[in-house]
Parts: structure tokens; sequence; C-alpha cells
């Protein structure tokens, strides 16, 4: 039985959002238990020119959301990036996992082969709709995810491979 794009893409973000989850949630514990302001781990950073933690998780859920909202033919999902605390953070993730559930999976699976253009930086960029999904939105998922990750990991937030895979299905 041949996978689907909505197979992938469910099983994939739904995967990384749930790890993204247990990683801001394992952070926002261990700012508590050493005392340290939430805002010091939101901001942290490993070079100058990257995004802090908090952009990495507010584009890992946009990238996701709006991925997929292509994917289906609906508007993308416009959220402001206000988030200055884990609960927030873990509020956003929630709201992009609960988006994409709610997406008419027959949408996303219909004509793979068909084009999508999206904006990257400043440009746009035309795929069809199966490589933007397996090419561009869920590497991206992935790197933002990681990137959280490690720099929660790099605030001392003990954290393993187990909390990146979260539950694999």
């Amino acid at each position: 039985m041949p996978l689907s794009l909505s197979d992938v893409a469910y099983a994939s973000l739904n995967q990384m959002l749930a790890a993204l989850d247990g990683v801001l949630d394992k952070g926002a514990a261990h700012a508590r238990a050493k005392g340290v302001e939430e805002q010091v781990f939101l901001d942290w950073r490993l070079a100058p020119d990257m995004f802090p933690m908090k952009r990495q998780t507010q584009i890992a859920c946009d990238i996701a959301s709006r991925g997929l909202a292509r994917l289906a033919r609906v508007e993308p999902p416009s959220v402001p990036d206000t988030e200055e605390s884990f609960e927030a953070l873990r509020a956003r993730v929630a709201k992009a996992r609960d988006f994409i559930r709610a997406l008419d999976r027959g949408a996303i699976d219909s004509q793979p082969e068909a084009e999508v253009t999206f904006p990257v930086g400043q440009e746009t960029m035309t795929l069809k709709r199966r490589d933007y999904l397996l090419n561009f939105v869920l590497p991206n998922v992935y790197f933002h995810v990681t990137a959280a990750y490690a720099l929660l990991r790099a605030c001392g937030v003990p954290l393993g491979k187990a909390d990146f895979l979260a539950r694999p299905r």
C-alpha cells in the first residue's frame, strides 16, 4: 500500500511537534528548578546571527501549519510572534497541531504532481506538491525543532535522543 502525502505529513509533523512540546516542557521545568528566568532560555542562541530558541519554535510551527495549508489549498494561518514564555510557546505548538489535524486529508493527497508556489525569503519557489512536502516542509520543520532542542540542551536542560524522537508512530 503506497503512502499518501497526508500519511507522511501527519506522522512526521505530529511526531516532531509532540517532541517540540515535550522539549519546551522540560525547558520550563529546568528553568524553574534552577531559578533561571525563562527569558534567558527563550532568547538563547549559539551564534549572533542565529535565531533564538523562541523563534526556532515559532518557525517550526509556522512551516508545519503553512506547509500543510498550502497542500490542502486553504489559506495559511497568520500567527503573530508574540510568545514570551514557555507556556505561550507550548500553546502555539498545540494550535499548530490542532490546525494540522483539522485539515482535509483528501485535499492534501490530491494531485501530488501538481505544483505549489510559495515564498522563500524575498523570492518565490515552485515545486511539485510531493517535493514541497518531502524536500522543503519536512526538512525545515526538522531543522527548527532540532535547533530548539540544541539550544535548550546548550542551556543545560537534561534532554536526550528520546526527547527529540518523542513517541514514534
